[in-house]
């Protein structure tokens, strides 16, 4: 809520990854005590059995500015406001926290389920033994790459990978790997809308990904295991 003492404070709860069972009990919290909930619509529909009383608002990307800025109106009116993102808020929702921050003076964050925890659980892999790549910062190919490669080559640690929607998808990713001294044959996995009702999984070498048409979700994340008896 709004005080004379803390300003505008508004609160940003990530959703999971989209089966609501992946909501947490804190998030289910937040939205019941809010007075406004906002977000894309497809993460409003995760949370449409929790929102309560609570008027429920929508945003697209051309309009979320406008949305942002009626929920920070609610807030410095008094109502708890509440903004629903995707997954959980350390992995590939930064430019909506700025957004949410540059309107607020206090966000309370309530962090979700990330897509690469059920990854590792689909895959059978550990984050310990892993390297984790999120290509939603937007850096030249190159630099985003040399990281992944090099870890492939060494092969001691498997790669969990977020794509970049929707201008370098797993084809493309596995195209610039190969490119850049990656083994052709080298297994990867990608899955697609992980925990929803339409999961999909896809395994076969970076060559055969490379070949696959670029159709994927933007809701994507590729997994590289490492070789098989391999150690730290």
């Amino acid at each position: 809520m709004t005080t004379a003492d803390t300003g505008i404070t508004m609160t940003v709860v990530a959703v999971g990854p989209g089966d609501p069972e992946f909501l947490t009990i804190k998030g289910r919290e937040a939205l019941l005590d809010a007075d406004l909930v906002v977000g894309f619509k497809t993460v409003l529909d995760v949370v449409a059995g929790h929102t309560g009383g609570a008027e429920v608002h929508p945003m697209a990307y051309r309009d979320q500015e406008a949305v942002l800025d009626y929920a920070q109106e609610q807030a410095q009116q008094g109502k708890s406001c509440v903004v629903c993102v995707w997954g959980d808020l350390n992995v590939s929702v930064k430019e909506l926290l700025n957004r949410v921050r540059r309107r607020a003076d206090t966000v309370k964050l309530v962090p979700g389920v990330s897509s690469v925890q059920i990854a590792c659980a689909r895959a059978g892999i550990s984050l310990e033994e892993s390297l984790f790549i999120t290509l939603h910062q937007r850096w030249d190919r190159g630099s985003e790459l040399g990281e992944l490669v090099e870890t492939l080559q060494e092969g001691r640690r498997n790669v969990i990978l977020l794509p970049r929607p929707f201008d370098f998808m797993p084809p493309g990713i596995a195209a610039n790997a190969i490119s850049d001294g990656a083994d052709p044959e080298h297994p990867v996995t990608v899955f697609q809308r992980l925990s929803l009702p339409d999961e999909q999984r896809w395994d076969g070498t970076l060559a055969e990904c490379a070949r696959l048409p670029d159709e994927f979700s933007d809701l994507s994340i590729m997994v590289f295991p490492r070789p098989a008896g391999d150690h730290d």
